[in-house]
């Protein structure tokens, strides 16, 4: 859908940092400038990743957002953004995450600008979600679905919540596979393997387990570290690479020393994940909440069988006992059971991941972008009527 005759060529991407654009929609930024159009970006530079951004030729406009719904802060974001909308004009605006999509979709209605796009990567209201979550998320969402023109979930519990909202199946609401995946570089390559163990000090015998994810309450590492000791009990050879940083890593730090808790691996932010993949035997992820998890995508690309905590997101990508386990939040005890079963049992590693990495077939990156562009395109079309809610 290239850029229309009326001059209305820029599009706007709006998220809360730079950090999420450059991790997941620099893809579609490409789509959008392959069409003529030219792509403009507002977020926080608080967290990086803008240079990243700003490299594809993206017009870069800082907003001080923060992630809190509550911050007064977010007051002086929203002028800013406003700001930007009264004097810019967009053929199209595309919000994700829950306070700058909010605030964006306000700024754009009090404007006068659309369509408007809302690619939510997980409703922070979902089933078992703390109390406080509902009361301040829902009733937000339900507001802001009156300025939005177009919703994409990408799990099946976001889906049905959607339509219970009132938003309509393929009119306006669309279910896309994830922000998609390059299968092609996560397939294990040759030598990567022996180099990260090299590297690492690993031999070639030992059964490597992997977890990918920022430290933060909700990727809930806690009870992975409770979990683990029971893994090294029963397969001394064990090891666990923990790869990511954030502000709950040195808490995680000190609790495994303080417990003594053994052949645990802090490798903090790496830009070779998938070596660190091929160099492992499973994968685990015992977040507390997901939308659809690029982490688990990335390790089922690669062939390893995936143990994660059995929530939303998690369980649209992950079959019990097909390409992986699912335990309860919490239950550290059943998670080092799924962990010491990989371990000691190379022909289930081995069919868990073949599993896994035909599955992920359905999320390639070339796929979601075929998707993206088609819900583009309808929103982009002149004269199309995209407000019909």
């Amino acid at each position: 859908m290239p850029a229309d005759e009326r001059g209305q060529d820029k599009v706007l991407f709006v998220a809360t940092v730079y950090t999420h654009l450059a991790a997941f929609h620099l893809p579609f930024m490409k789509l959008l400038q392959s069409w003529g159009y030219e792509v403009h970006a507002a977020a926080s530079p608080a967290e990086g990743r803008k240079e990243e951004v700003e490299a594809l030729g993206v017009k870069c406009w800082d907003v001080p957002f923060v992630r809190s719904p509550v911050s007064p802060r977010n007051l002086q974001a929203y002028r800013v953004l406003r700001r930007l909308l009264s004097k810019e004009r967009y053929a199209l605006i595309h919000v994700h995450t829950p306070m700058a999509a909010w605030l964006g979709r306000l700024a754009a209605r009090r404007t006068g600008q659309g369509p408007v796009l809302y690619t939510a990567h997980g409703f922070h209201f979902y089933k078992g979600a703390p109390w406080l979550y509902w009361l301040l998320y829902y009733p937000a969402e339900r507001l802001a679905a009156r300025w939005t023109d177009g919703l994409i979930v990408m799990n099946a519990e976001d889906f049905r919540r959607a339509q219970q909202m009132g938003f309509r199946e393929g009119e306006t609401l669309f279910r896309v596979h994830g922000v998609g995946v390059d299968l092609a570089a996560y397939a294990p390559a040759p030598g990567a393997r022996e180099g990260v163990r090299r590297e690492l000090g690993l031999g070639p015998e030992e059964f490597v387990t992997l977890c990918v994810a920022e430290f933060t309450t909700t990727k809930n590492h806690a009870q992975l570290i409770r979990a683990w000791p029971e893994v090294v009990r029963e397969a001394p050879r064990s090891q666990l690479l923990l790869v990511g940083d954030g502000r709950l890593r040195a808490r995680a730090e000190v609790e495994v020393r303080q417990r003594g808790v053994a052949n645990v691996h802090f490798l903090g932010f790496r830009r070779d994940v998938p070596a660190v993949l091929a160099a492992s035997d499973a994968f685990v992820l015992p977040s507390k909440r997901e939308g659809l998890p690029r982490s688990v995508l990335e390790a089922m690309a690669a062939g390893l069988p995936v143990v994660a905590t059995n929530v939303r997101g998690n369980r649209d990508l992950v079959g019990h006992r097909k390409n992986g386990f699912l335990v309860k939040v919490g239950d550290a005890p059943a998670l080092a059971e799924a962990l010491r079963a990989l371990a000691t049992d190379e022909g289930l590693r081995r069919r868990l991941g073949e599993e896994g990495r035909a599955k992920v077939r359905d999320y390639a990156l070339e796929g979601v972008v075929e998707e993206m562009g088609t819900i583009y395109a309808r929103y982009l079309q002149r004269g199309s009527g995209v407000r019909q809610r």
